[in-house]
């Protein structure tokens, strides 16, 4: 068994990353981080060898050996503990279309000057990808009490549009067609496109590829209000345990 788990996470409390943050810079999902660092996964050798060269660390030193503070100093300068030299992160800047600007987005989505000039979020994933930041306005994505209401935001990841066909069906999207920009899960027939809102009584919009002017695949969500965070039966299982045995050990 490596250090490899180990040792990222010794290099996250380094560079003060959580696990989300330093999953997005290698493009890992933040479960798949934390099954590396508990020792339940091995990674494959292109996630080693990323992770080696952005610290400059020798993968040996990587995967064989717990690595101190001082040693992770030693391999990069930028790696150090200091408040006044740690090196300043750079978290993506997101262009948010808000209520007030959808108009004149519609008009010029495609114009790189009206483009810097929306509002902006700072987020601690990938900058080296295209996102959009949608402010919801209707109930289309709202059923009963769960799903999006307005005032909540939504950040999209840029799709090409050669991609789009491959899309799962259902992801939810928001989407610039004849326009209009639509929140809703995305649907690919033959050379159409079938946008369906979650609430039942709004009929469905179809598009033709052609139609299509942009598709941002929805990866976060920001609630404007906190969810309703309903227990699963096997967390409650889990939670039942955990207490039985803080009671047994009471006993003894």
């Amino acid at each position: 068994m490596s250090f490899f788990g180990k040792n990222i996470k010794k290099i996250r409390g380094v560079k003060r990353l959580s696990q989300q943050a330093f999953a997005e810079i290698f493009d890992l999902k933040r479960a798949t981080l934390g099954a590396y660092e508990e020792g339940r996964s091995e990674p494959k050798i292109d996630t080693i060898i990323k992770i080696a060269n952005y610290f400059s660390i020798p993968i040996d030193n990587l995967l064989t050996s717990e690595l101190t503070v001082n040693n992770l100093l030693q391999f990069k300068e930028n790696l150090t503990l200091e408040s006044g030299d740690t090196p300043k992160e750079t978290y993506a800047k997101i262009p948010c279309i808000t209520e007030n600007t959808i108009a004149q987005y519609l008009e010029h989505y495609n114009k790189p000057a009206f483009i810097n000039d929306l509002p902006e979020i700072q987020l601690p994933i990938n900058p080296q990808k295209k996102f959009r930041a949608y402010t919801v306005t209707n109930l289309e994505m709202a059923n009963h009490d769960s799903g999006l209401y307005p005032k909540d935001m939504v950040i999209g990841e840029f799709v090409p549009n050669n991609i789009i066909k491959k899309l799962n069906n259902g992801e939810l999207a928001l989407t610039l067609a004849k326009g209009e920009l639509i929140l809703r899960r995305l649907y690919c027939t033959n050379d159409s496109i079938v946008l369906r809102a979650d609430h039942k009584n709004v009929p469905d919009k179809t598009f033709s590829i052609k139609e299509i002017k942009e598709v941002w695949k929805i990866r976060y969500v920001f609630f404007r209000r906190v969810p309703d965070f309903n227990f699963s039966v096997e967390d409650k299982l889990s939670f039942l345990e955990q207490e039985f045995f803080k009671l047994k050990r009471g006993l003894k």
